[in-house]
């Protein structure tokens, strides 16, 4: 048995060392899967704090809720007690409660806050908070007519069948309100008026011009990467320098010279004045609506759309062709059956660049899209900046970031998303 042992022992492969030769190749594999790594790191930190933070923070503002029951700590707890279906305002103890919070958050300058977020929901409280932290010091017994006394909304259910509802630490008004939805008397929810129903518009609005802007790219640079792929390395060289001269001229200065071409005193009606197609008094309106929002960012994407398609189009050897034709194809039927099929990871690779960057662009249809050329993007730039409506610009972004994964979901079903190639 010993002798066994000593013969298996000897059959063990070893280093130099005298370390086992599987525990040596265990230990480098180790040591290069840590040094992959820490090659990886600096990477996926800047995705993680450029890409998944923003994005988890945007997710949890479009259903965060907390100042209400923060700044109201005595009076949420009593409020959750009261029953609103009675018909009766809450009693005298949540008023005193109410009026407690109330000198508590205007010393800390926190009950501006509380009137800022409930105004989102219904016009008129950011005021009337104001006017309520400005007297509350004076107050005292009985507190419900006190505070009726400073303002008669006070007396109105709906006000504290408002401040209920928003006292949860988190709510789905911000979707409500984003889905052109409200809440009824009984809290119930119910669509908004015709008038008043502007974000499920933009939306559409939003989807079918970057749909259409995608296509109109994909068909003038389709027959413009062609040319690129079949030219001499040269020229093709020289032709590419002028796709990509947009990229290396601001993108205002771009917007802009299409505001001058646009214009109705612009080039391009003067062009069409003195050739007779139009009337000097009856210029085309070109500018400030959705045709200058299309014009301008067909303009700016196209780019995007032709390297995905050049850099395919260059691999595609030009004798699959040749032997087409050399079978009995016609050209055209040896272009569409030969090599369009062969440029299907360049048209997916372009649509999703074009499509994801249009269906974000907010700059282009600010300067150049007016009423009409408007899109979703600008309303949430509008929330984030002017409005300081967080919550309603964080659920646009929310449900406009849910129509991308969808339709890369159904694009990937249909096309296929292992056929996206950019070369």
């Amino acid at each position: 048995m010993a002798q066994a042992a000593t013969a298996i022992e000897q059959d063990v492969m070893v280093t130099v060392d005298g370390t086992p030769l599987k525990v040596s190749l265990a230990r480098s594999l180790r040591r290069n899967k840590l040094k992959a790594l820490l090659l990886v790191l600096p990477l996926f930190l800047f995705i993680l704090v450029t890409f998944f933070i923003p994005i988890v923070d945007m997710l949890f503002r479009s259903v965060e809720n907390q100042i209400v029951g923060t700044v109201l700590h005595r009076t949420v707890p009593l409020l959750a007690q009261w029953d609103e279906r009675s018909g009766e305002l809450p009693d005298e103890t949540l008023f005193a409660a109410l009026a407690e919070d109330f000198k508590e958050a205007t010393a800390a300058k926190t009950s501006g806050r509380v009137g800022r977020r409930l105004n989102y929901e219904k016009p008129g409280f950011s005021g009337l908070f104001r006017k309520t932290g400005r007297k509350v010091k004076t107050i005292e017994p009985p507190y419900r007519e006190a505070f009726i006394k400073i303002d008669k909304k006070w007396g109105d259910l709906d006000i504290w069948r408002l401040i209920k509802r928003e006292s949860a630490a988190f709510t789905i008004a911000y979707y409500v309100s984003a889905m052109d939805l409200s809440y009824g008397d009984s809290n119930e929810i119910i669509r908004k008026d015709e008038n008043n129903r502007i974000y499920l518009k933009l939306f559409w609005r939003t989807l079918w011009m970057s749909l259409f802007i995608t296509f109109m790219c994909l068909v003038l640079a389709y027959p413009i990467s062609y040319l690129l792929s079949t030219l001499s390395v040269a020229t093709s060289n020289l032709l590419l320098i002028l796709v990509l001269l947009p990229f290396w001229t601001s993108l205002l200065v771009r917007t802009s010279a299409w505001i001058a071409l646009l214009q109705q005193e612009g080039i391009i009606n003067d062009l069409l004045v003195w050739v007779g197609v139009v009337a000097n008094d009856d210029r085309l309106q070109m500018i400030h609506n959705r045709t200058g929002t299309i014009v301008a960012m067909i303009h700016i994407l196209l780019p995007f759309m032709v390297l995905p398609l050049y850099s395919v189009m260059k691999t595609i050897p030009p004798s699959y062709l040749r032997a087409a034709r050399s079978l009995g194809a016609n050209q055209f039927t040896a272009f569409v059956r030969v090599y369009m099929p062969n440029t299907v990871s360049g048209i997916g690779a372009g649509c999703i660049l074009v499509f994801i960057l249009a269906i974000g662009y907010y700059i282009t249809p600010a300067l150049v899209g007016g009423q009409s050329g408007t899109l979703i993007s600008n309303f949430i730039a509008h929330h984030m900046s002017i409005s300081l409506n967080w919550g309603l610009a964080a659920a646009l972004g929310s449900i406009l970031l849910a129509v991308v994964l969808v339709l890369y979901f159904v694009y990937d079903k249909i096309v296929g998303i292992d056929n996206m190639k950019l070369g």
